[in-house]
C-alpha cells in the first residue's frame, strides 16, 4: 500500500479511514488513556517503558486492555514498519497508542457499554516544530494555575488525551487582554505549590551542578526525564528530585525564593518528540528571567543521548529547514 496504515479494534486499515463511533466514550467523554512513543532510524525508543506507562495509565483509569504485551508489540512493529517506508529520506515516526471505554450504550438506546476500543496511529515526527528549541532555545511563558495534587482523583502522573487546558494554554500566552502575551511561547502551568509542567515536556532545573526534576507525582510521568536520569547517572552529573518553584521569583510567599530557582543556571525541557531541549527564557507576565543557553549541561546531555541512539539529534532538527526531515 502507498498510503499510512492504521490499527483499530484488532485489524490494520487506511489511517484516513480509521474512526471511533459519535457515542465512544473517548468522543462522549474525553476518556481516552493515550502515549507517544518516537522512532530512531525506524526503531522505537524506549518502548517496553512505554508500554508500562501505557498498561498502569489503563489500569488507573479503568479501560479495560485485554491485549497482551507482545500482541501490542507485533502490532507496533508491523505498523512503523509499513509507515516508515512512505517517510522521506531522515524522516521518523511517532507512535501514539490509545485506549478508550468504548461505545456508550446510552446513546444508542442499549444497556450496556463497550467493548473497549484499542487503535495505534503513527505520523511523522514533526522536527519544524521544534527546530526553534535547537535555534535559539526554547521560551516558556507562565499560562495560569492547575490543581496538579498527587492525590487528585485524576492524578498529573496519569497520560490522557484530553488537551482542553493545553489548549487554553496556548491562547492564554498569546492573548494580550490575558496580561502575558508572548506569541510562540511554550505554555507553563503551575500547580499549587508551584511546580510547573507544559505539554511539549517536563521542566527540569539545574542549579550548582545537579540536574533536579519536578517529584515524580507531581506531574505528568516522563519517560524523558528517566533517560536524562540515567544519563546524568552515567556522566557523574548529580541527579535530584525536588519540588522546586518556579513563581518564586516573583512572588514573595516566605520572604523568601527558591533556593534551586534563584540559583538556577539552565532551565530544560524533556519530551518524547525533541528528547531534550534548553530553556532561554521564562516570562511570568511581562517580566522575563533569563538562562544560559545553550549551557554546559544541555550540550552534555544533548551529546550523550545522541552516542545511545546513534543519531545527532541536534542535527536532525537543525535541518528540517532545507529538507524533507
Amino acid at each position: 500500500m502507498t498510503t499510512p496504515l492504521a490499527f483499530l479494534n484488532g485489524r490494520f486499515v487506511p489511517f484516513a479511514g480509521a474512526a471511533l463511533p459519535l457515542h465512544d466514550a473517548g468522543f462522549v467523554s474525553g476518556a481516552t488513556v493515550v502515549d507517544n512513543a518516537r522512532t530512531f532510524r525506524h526503531a522505537l525508543f524506549r518502548w517496553p517503558d512505554h508500554l508500562a506507562r501505557f498498561r498502569r495509565d489503563c489500569a488507573a483509569c479503568y479501560v479495560a486492555l485485554d491485549a497482551t504485551d507482545a500482541q501490542l508489540t507485533a502490532v507496533a512493529e508491523e505498523l512503523v514498519a509499513h509507515n516508515a517506508k512512505l517517510l522521506p529520506p531522515g524522516g521518523e515516526l511517532q507512535l501514539v497508542t490509545f485506549a478508550t471505554p468504548g461505545p456508550l450504550g446510552f446513546y444508542t438506546g442499549g444497556a450496556e457499554n463497550g467493548p473497549a476500543a484499542l487503535g495505534l496511529v503513527t505520523y511523522p515526527l514533526p522536527f519544524a516544530r521544534y527546530r526553534g528549541f535547537f535555534v535559539e532555545g526554547a521560551r516558556l511563558a507562565f499560562a495560569g494555575w492547575s490543581a496538579g495534587h498527587p492525590g487528585d482523583l485524576l492524578p498529573p502522573r496519569v497520560k490522557h488525551r484530553s488537551r482542553l487546558m493545553w489548549h487554553v494554554a496556548q491562547h492564554a500566552v498569546s492573548d494580550p487582554l490575558a496580561g502575558v502575551h508572548c506569541p510562540g511561547a511554550v505554555p507553563l502551568v503551575l500547580n499549587y505549590a508551584g511546580v510547573g509542567d507544559t505539554a511539549t515536556g517536563s521542566v527540569l532545573a539545574v542549579a550548582d551542578g545537579t540536574v533536579y526534576r519536578p517529584p515524580a507525582d507531581a506531574t505528568q510521568d516522563s519517560i524523558s526525564v528517566k533517560v536524562i536520569g540515567e544519563l546524568c547517572a552515567a556522566a557523574g552529573v548529580k541527579f535530584a528530585e525536588a519540588a522546586f518553584d518556579l513563581s518564586s521569583p516573583w512572588r514573595d510567599r516566605a520572604h523568601q525564593q527558591d533556593v534551586i530557582v534563584s540559583r538556577a543556571s539552565e532551565l530544560l525541557l524533556a519530551g518524547t518528540g525533541f528528547c531534550t531541549a534548553g530553556v532561554r527564557e521564562l516570562v511570568w507576565y511581562q517580566q522575563p528571567r533569563p538562562f544560559a543557553w545553550p549551557g554546559p549541561v544541555l550540550c552534555q546531555l544533548l551529546a550523550a543521548w545522541s552516542d545511545l541512539v546513534g543519531t545527532d539529534i541536534a542535527r536532525q532538527f537543525l535541518e528540517a529547514e532545507t529538507g524533507g526531515t
